[in-house]
């Protein structure tokens, strides 16, 4: 079964709107103000290699549209060729190759994806989207390259939720001028509301069984 994985650029405060000032944001443009590093640079492009697909909304998929294909590079022949996922209403005719729009019921849709593929299907940008599969249960790990920067305003990757999300923090290190790449696992929840992890260690305790590392 493949994994949903929302990977994103986002301000301290929470902000992942318009990092690269095309969007007309007061405050667009902080991706470029810290240098992210060799090592920023390198996590970025590894994780791009190893997935399988990319799922977007409609405002980020026509952004990246309209960037990649005239790019060239390791990354950019990675972009390109990868299956790419628009979730939209209203496209027609997608012109970035290998794109396929989503018109139906978006959870319904991204649950047969699951389904379809073994690997990464990664969220770029599309917070509207990536706040939706959240509150489903539909993502496995956010993936957040964290900007030192405080921005006051901008759309934010959290909004409003009908319950709590337990996170596992897996992965953490700090490239570039400090940025911090945090990367999280959702932690699936039981319908009485503890973790299915939690019950276990529970039920292992009980037992008298220690539960290994």
């Amino acid at each position: 079964m493949g994994r949903i994985v929302v990977s994103e650029n986002i301000s301290l405060d929470g902000v992942i709107e318009d990092p690269t000032g095309v969007e007309g944001l007061s405050v667009g443009g902080w991706f470029w103000e810290t240098d992210r590093g060799e090592d920023g640079e390198r996590f970025t492009l590894d994780r791009t290699l190893v997935a399988e697909a990319l799922l977007l909304g409609r405002r980020s998929y026509g952004f990246f549209a309209a960037t990649w294909p005239s790019r060239g590079g390791e990354l950019a022949d990675k972009m390109n060729s990868l299956p790419k996922y628009v979730v939209s209403s209203t496209l027609e005719d997608p012109n970035w190759n290998n794109s396929t729009v989503l018109k139906s019921d978006v959870v319904d849709e991204v649950s047969r994806l699951k389904q379809e593929f073994d690997g990464d299907i990664v969220v770029l940008g599309s917070p509207r989207l990536a706040r939706t599969l959240i509150e489903h249960d539909l993502v496995d790990e956010l993936r957040l390259m964290v900007y030192p920067v405080l921005l006051g305003a901008g759309a934010r990757l959290f909004g409003e939720i009908s319950d709590k999300k337990p996170l596992r923090l897996v992965d953490t290190r700090t490239v570039g001028d400090g940025i911090a790449i945090l990367t999280y696992e959702l932690v699936p929840v039981a319908p009485d509301g503890a973790s299915l992890q939690d019950k276990r260690t529970a039920a292992l305790r009980q037992a008298g069984i220690r539960e290994s590392s």
